[in-house]
Parts: structure tokens; sequence; C-alpha cells
């Protein structure tokens, strides 16, 4: 059977494209009994760096609507262009005061008396042209005050006109410096120093399976009140025949337990225990190879020298999320304080016992989780410490050793032993690191 070559780039509304989805009952016992053929790849709803993959288009009064929120057009916009409008609402206003100031000179006659003769008073001292003009505007509104121009008593136009440019210079200052100042202490910035892991992965933990990435923070400055969020994405067909490209399910990372609150001082890993209310349940290892989904996940929280709420955002498309990891250990005790050692920050290592089944068939089938006692990665890293602390040069049944120095962990310290003879298997496999 021969398949035709997709574009990668589809449209992701596209009623022909949305649900290619050929299903076709298995052989074995994985999973669900089918296997998922899938027949496009759907674009990146938000990309990792957290900007969302969307562009509007056929908007009525758009730049009337943008122009009405001139404040925030100016703070939103690239930095060349703010650049660029700071230098013209200066020069505009300094040509049109000039301008003005040129006129009234011209009416009065100021400019037919370019030797100032002593019976005749101009109402600007020496304005003889448009450039001196244009001069004694910069020189009001930027009050440089040099004393070679003036304003004399001849002209209340010319007075007037002085007070007023002076008022404008002002709400111009104003305006300009707030939007420079709100544009460089956006806290936007702050999320340039928050980082996701490159993969999420999914494992056991505490006998359940769960969903897990993980989130850092590279500044020694805390985020204040920092919570996460998750939201998967996928598109579906409601019961009435309705396609929704972009439907947005929560995922829940312990709200009702106040989990999603974190101290984000060192990196954690976040976690979603797949279970029946998780969009997740019905997904096995072999399902997630030809899922069609986008997980969206938001670090929100308090900057805490500005007081001002940012917001960092990342994705993993079901291709990123690895089945039977683990993140490899970043934090680590020393002598006197805890080091984080961000060169494992995205690394993961394989865990061979995690049950390839998704969580409803471990539930349905009653499915024996592996004993929680087989030793992992962290484990073999805890003994290799405690074997530099303590400066001892033997092999890894002296680590074991050092877990036993009193009676009362005789028994965890046998059990140990037991355990490391039963998954010897395992044990090699998951410090292949």
């Amino acid at each position: 059977m021969s398949v035709g070559r997709i574009n990668s780039y589809s449209i992701v509304s596209s009623e022909e494209e949305g649900l290619r989805l050929t299903n076709m009952h298995g052989m074995n016992g994985f999973g669900n009994g089918k296997i998922h053929t899938r027949r496009k790849c759907r674009n990146r709803f938000v990309k990792k760096n957290g900007q969302c993959n969307v562009q509007f288009a056929n908007m009525e009064e758009k730049s009337q609507r943008y122009m009405a929120d001139i404040f925030t057009t100016c703070v939103d916009i690239r930095w060349r262009w703010m650049l660029v409008v700071f230098t013209l609402v200066f020069v505009v206003s300094w040509l049109v005061f000039g301008l003005a100031f040129w006129v009234i000179a011209l009416l009065h006659g100021d400019l037919d008396n370019p030797a100032g003769d002593d019976n005749f008073t101009p109402c600007v001292l020496q304005v003889n042209g448009f450039v001196a003009a244009f001069l004694f505007s910069i020189e009001t509104q930027s009050t440089i005050g040099y004393g070679y121009r003036c304003v004399t008593e001849e002209c209340p136009v010319a007075v007037f006109m002085v007070v007023f440019q002076s008022i404008v210079g002002c709400i111009i200052d104003c305006f300009m410096i707030g939007a420079i100042m709100a544009k460089m202490a956006r806290p936007k910035k702050r999320a340039q120093t928050l980082l996701f892991s490159h993969n999420a992965v999914i494992a056991m933990r505490d006998g359940k399976l769960c969903l897990m990435w993980r989130v850092g923070n590279l500044r020694k400055s805390h985020i204040v009140e920092a919570h996460v969020r998750a939201q998967l994405i996928k598109p579906r067909i409601t019961d009435e025949g309705e396609y929704i490209p972009l439907d947005q399910i929560d995922i829940n990372v312990g709200f009702d337990k106040g989990l999603d609150r974190i101290f984000l001082v060192s990196p954690i890993t976040i976690l979603h225990e797949i279970d029946e209310d998780s969009p997740l349940f019905g997904i096995g290892k072999q399902d997630l190879e030809t899922a069609d989904f986008e997980i969206v996940v938001i670090l929100e929280g308090m900057v805490e020298a500005t007081a001002m709420t940012t917001q960092a955002r990342s994705s993993y498309l079901a291709s990123e999320v690895l089945w039977g990891h683990r993140f490899e250990p970043v934090l680590f005790e020393e002598k006197n304080l805890y080091k984080v050692d961000y060169s494992h920050f995205h690394k993961t290592y394989e865990v061979p016992s995690t049950p390839r089944c998704s969580a409803k068939d471990m539930v349905e089938n009653k499915f024996l989780v592996p004993s929680s006692n087989s030793f992992c990665y962290e484990n073999e890293l805890a003994f290799l410490n405690r074997e530099d602390e303590e400066g001892d040069v033997g092999g890894g049944g002296r680590a074991l050793a050092n877990l036993s120095p009193d009676r009362n962990s005789r028994h965890e310290f046998e059990r140990l032993q037991a355990t490391r003879s039963l998954d010897q298997r395992s044990y090699r496999r998951e410090s292949e690191i």
C-alpha cells in the first residue's frame, strides 16, 4: 500500500486534512488493541521560545484600534521602530513650532529687517529665516537657552507659542520616556532566564504513571508566587461533527493539592499524574509514537526586583515526550551548600521497567508495577557521592556497606542488597549514562 507524501506545513483547520487517522485492530496485546497511523504533521502552536505561532489576518480597522491604544503599541513594537518613532516625534514637533515662529516673524515683518533697525522691535530676536526659527524652536522645547535668540513683548502670539510649545514638549517627554522605560522594564525579558527541559518524560512515580518536565531559574533572584499550568492541544471532532482544530484540555499539575505553586530556587520536576481525569489516560507507548497533540506548559510569577508578573512558555509535541525515561539529577550536596549542574538539565536516561501500556490498561488489567526498590540512576549517584565523601576506594559493594553503619538500618541494607542481586540487569541498563 502506497501512501502519498503529505506536506508538513499543511493548514491545521482543513477539514480534509484535519484528522486522518487510520485505526486497525492489532494482533498483539499492546496499548488498546489498535495501531494508529498518522497521516499528517501538524504545526507547532507555541514555539520552544514561548512565541505563539499565530498570525492575524483580515482584521477590520486594525490601524485605528492600534492607534487608540498608542502607548501599548509603542511598548510592543520592536526597538528599531521605537527609536524611529522617538526621533520623528521630536523632529516633527521642532519643525512644526519652527514653522509657526517663522510665519509669525514673516507676518510681523521681522524678515524684512535683517540688519536690526533700532526703531523696530521684532517678535523674536535674531530670527531672520526659517533655519533660525527652527533653532529657536529646539532651544525653547529642550530648554537649552543659549541666550542669543529670545522672544520679546512685541508679539503676544509669539509669547503664547512659547508657552504652548513648552507644555507640548513636557507631554512628549513624559510619553516617550515613559514608553521607553516601560519597554525596558518589561518582565517579558525575565522569561529568557527561565528554562524548560527540551523533552518531557513519562515514567513511574510512587507507583503511578506520570508525565514530567523540568523547569529552572538561571538567576539568583527569585520568582515570587511562581506557579505552573499546562494544557493539551489537539484537533477534535465533536459529537455533532464540528471540527475543532485546536481543542484545549487542561492538564492537572496538582492545583487541588497546591502542588502547582513551586519554590523555584533550584530546578524542579513538574509532575502530572495520569489518572482517569487525564487526557493521556488511554495513551500507551505505541500510541504515543503516532499521537497528534501538543502540550503547552506555562510558568508564571512576579519578578522580585520589579514586582511585575512574568510568564514563560514552552511546548512539547508528541514526538518530544519520551516514554520510559527520567531526568538526570542536577542538584548535588557539597560540604556547606547545594550545587546545581545545568549540564544535566536536559539529559534523561531510560528506565526499562516502565510499563508500555497506558494508565487505563494498568487500571483495568491490574498491571503489576515493578518494585520501587529497584536501583535507579539516582541511587547510583548517591552511592558514588557517599564514596567520594568518605574516601572509600572500594567497589559497589562497599558503597552499599556505607548505607548501614548502625543497627537500625541493618534491615534496609539487607533489602537493598537483595534487590541489587535481583535487578542486576535493570541496574546496568539505567547506569549507562
